[in-house]
């Protein structure tokens, strides 16, 4: 049970409406639009399920199934905790990712390969995602988020340590086997932020949670761009580079080392007691009856979501893109200039976490998805598009302001899409989610990388560039034929109308309220 001062707030909130504050009758009597489709079924994780989901396993008349009763709920100061020590692992991850990237003209020289072998030490985080996220997903609904992150953290200081041994001019397989289990880290915390939020936080910080989330990641690859230059100076001396490398691999490894005895130590699977309606429902039913093959197949079959997967890949596949190729594309317009092509994209990361921040404390008080979703896509498709047209201006302080915009908006996208997907598959797991947007990112982002650097090569920056925009262009069509269908929104407002009316007349049960859940049983509101 949770200790006195442990906790901040209760479902007995004084701001949840009660039952006499509905207008035009009990609350009974009348739901609010879009409740009335709800039907309350067992679903994955014990969760419950909304009108489409999974109606294949309902059994029974459903005008005889009881209504949710609203269940205690608080949340725990130490989920800041947890949030923090996740995004710190997050972090360390993500700056392995980009640490050979950014100087990629000099790890080319000391390895003695072409740019397209460097390359890969960033795409193999990409590509060993796509065949290792469903068993992750699967492990993840089984044995929880602790073993998944403790998992992840655990790859992530083994890999460093290999990379140690790898600093030697033929050693290059080394160091690519050693980025290789990073990547594999990689699959067990791209997608956690969401699950993460939901599992701890409550209705109205939720989205906030999960960006906090994200900014970690986006912490490690700012660190990424903004060290490496300056760690490893592109020095003619070999044995002097070769110093200046594995002092970069020693500090890597410590860090790494230090946040999985963390995990150990402090992380932990869940609170006491829910935080949310919804997540209270996830715990009140047996989890045998979850399918993770039903889950998968009916998130397939989810059209909103299916497009979202889509739109996602194609801009963070986008960012990917123009985070491995970053180095290269300054280079050639700018030659000499690694340390300003690593604060270029300091700027771009640091710019997109002050985005992701604005986003998800906007969903949390809006929570208008849909709509924030477009405006952000469409506003990365300008700043993609102002970024191409003065790069090969000759001002690098132009490039600045360009790219600053550019992250602002494409990396400030992140949280929206892991919010906005779980809000059109409520109640599957957030992490099957999740984890599917990161699948399709990893796709399109070696696609995008693969043929960008060959257009860069042959036609320049800027075809290669203007090849990213095509694709940014079709995403923003895709993201407006979304329907925004909020399930999640709807389970928790359907639960407080319960409660209300079990307030209003307490002497009821409260299935009595369970005819407002079928559309033909009530009117609409006026």
């Amino acid at each position: 049970m949770p200790q006195n001062g442990d906790t901040e707030r209760s479902c007995a909130d004084p701001s949840e409406p009660r039952g006499d504050d509905w207008t035009g009758g009990p609350a009974v009597m009348k739901t609010p639009p879009g409740l009335a489709s709800i039907v309350w079924s067992p679903g994955p994780l014990g969760k419950s399920l909304s009108t489409g989901s999974r109606l294949d396993l309902v059994e029974g008349d459903p005008q005889l199934r009881p209504a949710p009763e609203a269940a205690e709920t608080k949340v725990y100061r130490r989920r800041w905790v947890m949030l923090v020590l996740f995004s710190a692992v997050s972090a360390s991850n993500a700056f392995m990712w980009l640490q050979y990237g950014i100087i990629s003209n000099i790890f080319t020289r000391f390895y003695g390969v072409d740019p397209l072998a460097v390359d890969w030490l960033s795409m193999i985080y990409l590509l060993t995602y796509i065949p290792l996220i469903l068993p992750v997903l699967w492990l993840l609904d089984r044995r929880g988020v602790r073993d998944v992150v403790l998992v992840g953290a655990a790859f992530n200081c083994i890999g460093a340590w290999v990379k140690i041994g790898s600093v030697g001019p033929e050693l290059f397989p080394v160091t690519f086997f050693g980025q290789f289990v990073c990547s594999v880290g990689t699959v067990f915390v791209l997608g956690i932020p969401s699950y993460l939020a939901s599992v701890w936080f409550g209705p109205r910080e939720v989205s906030t949670a999960c960006s906090v989330g994200v900014l970690g990641n986006q912490l490690g690859i700012a660190i990424g761009f903004l060290l490496p230059p300056i760690l490893v100076p592109n020095v003619e001396d070999m044995d002097e580079l070769a110093g200046h490398i594995r002092n970069m691999f020693y500090i890597t490894a410590g860090v790494a080392t230090f946040l999985f005895i963390l995990v150990i130590i402090v992380f932990q699977e869940r609170p006491e007691l829910p935080p949310t309606q919804a997540q209270a429902r996830a715990r009140s039913l047996p989890p045998e009856q979850y399918s993770y093959l039903a889950s998968i197949l009916r998130l397939v079959r989810n059209r909103p979501f299916m497009l979202l997967v889509v739109t996602y890949g194609l801009n963070v596949g986008c960012f990917y893109a123009v985070g491995t190729l970053l180095n290269r594309m300054i280079i050639i317009h700018y030659p000499g200039e690694e340390v300003n092509a690593g604060r270029i994209g300091l700027t771009i990361v640091i710019a997109g976490m002050v985005g992701s921040l604005i986003c998800g404390i906007w969903l949390d008080k809006t929570k208008t998805y849909k709509q924030t979703t477009l405006v952000v896509y469409f506003m990365s498709l300008v700043g993609m598009v102002v970024y191409t047209s003065t790069l090969s201006l000759g001002h690098l302080w132009v490039v600045f302001i360009t790219a600053g915009s550019l992250g602002f908006f494409m990396t400030g996208y992140l949280p929206l899409g892991f919010e906005f997907a779980v809000e059109l598959t409520y109640p599957e797991s957030e992490g099957t989610s999740s984890g599917l947007l990161n699948c399709s990112a990893q796709v399109f982002g070696i696609i995008f990388t693969i043929c960008q650097g060959k257009i860069i090569d042959t036609y320049g920056t800027l075809a290669g560039n203007i090849f990213l925009c095509v694709f940014m262009l079709i995403g923003a069509g895709l993201t407006a034929l979304i329907k925004s269908d909020l399930r999640r929104q709807k389970a928790n407002k359907l639960v407080k109308i319960a409660a209300a009316a079990a307030m209003t007349d307490p002497g009821k049960e409260c299935r009595a309220v369970t005819p407002m859940i079928q559309p033909q049983s009530v009117p609409a509101p006026s």
